[in-house]
């Protein structure tokens, strides 16, 4: 701010400022200008809270966009591999949870299960998973389900690349991730207490509150008891926006500014490819 004292003169058309090494008097335009760049300069303060939030509603926005694809696929593999039955097929079971809770409708699902089961879809499709590091250091995990390697390696080398990250080998920063359950509730209405004493009783193993009273609240299981919890949360009339095995990384790394958006943008264009089904990070963006 320019020392002295700003006066307005009655015509407003000149403001007078006194005393100052500054010129004498400047235009209401130029003040204007200045108070904009105040403004700007305040909303600073927020950026990171909001680029925090900006990332994980994209990434959510995002998924809907071709998750009951994704989904389908998950299901005819399973089906094909494992018999249609969800009671028996543990994978499958994994794989209509996550349609439901997409609100994939019942005769997609159905119809999955049939072309899996029943061998109409012959397409040869395998598990691989990739590795690498992007801006910032941060780690990355990418699960794909594939009928062609060679594609598939093609894609995510070049996202990669684009983004100016590394694609690794095997087990580069697998380590730094554990499978865990994680169940995904709406924050709307819930309160610490409850939901702590609900996980707790129903056997969880963490929770993680969100920043913002109307997030979502994050519950971790091991694996073994994540049907148990969810099945428990889902019976307390809790509001379960996802659910189901996750690649959950043991520590974080913080990510600001333009290593926020490098990182975001990675994890965009990963999740846009066909073959990709879940891209997992240990970003904690701010």
């Amino acid at each position: 701010m320019w020392p002295g004292t700003i006066v307005v003169n009655n015509d407003s058309s000149r403001i007078e400022h006194k005393p100052s090494c500054i010129p004498p008097c400047l235009s209401v335009t130029s003040v204007f200008q200045f108070l904009g760049q105040v403004e700007r300069d305040l909303s600073v303060a927020g950026h990171n809270k909001w680029s925090k939030i900006k990332h994980r509603k994209a990434i959510v926005e995002r998924r809907r966009g071709k998750v009951w694809t994704k989904v389908a696929k998950a299901i005819i593999v399973a089906a094909r591999h494992g018999g249609p039955d969800p009671t028996s097929n543990l994978t499958l079971r994994y794989a209509m949870d996550e349609a439901r809770y997409a609100n994939m409708p019942r005769e997609t699902v159905e119809r999955a299960i049939r072309k899996g089961a029943g061998g109409e879809d012959t397409s040869n499709y395998e598990n691989v998973r990739y590795e690498g590091y992007a801006a910032g250091g941060v780690a990355v995990v990418i699960d794909a389900l594939t009928d062609n390697r060679t594609r598939t390696a093609t894609f995510v080398r070049l996202a990669f690349s684009d983004a100016s990250a590394n694609l690794g080998t095997s087990g580069c920063v697998g380590y730094m991730f554990r499978t865990r359950g994680r169940i995904v509730i709406a924050g709307e209405g819930v309160t610490e207490e409850v939901i702590m004493n609900a996980a707790i009783e129903a056997g969880a193993d963490d929770v993680r509150a969100p920043e913002d009273a109307d997030d979502a609240w994050t519950v971790l299981t091991t694996v073994p008891d994540f049907i148990r919890v969810r099945d428990a949360l889902e019976a307390a009339k809790f509001k379960i926006e996802e659910a189901g095995l996750a690649m959950v990384p043991d520590t974080t790394t913080v990510v600001t500014g333009e290593t926020a958006d490098a990182v975001g943008s990675l994890v965009e264009a990963l999740e846009e490819l066909d073959d990709v089904q879940k891209v997992y990070t240990n970003a904690d963006f701010r």
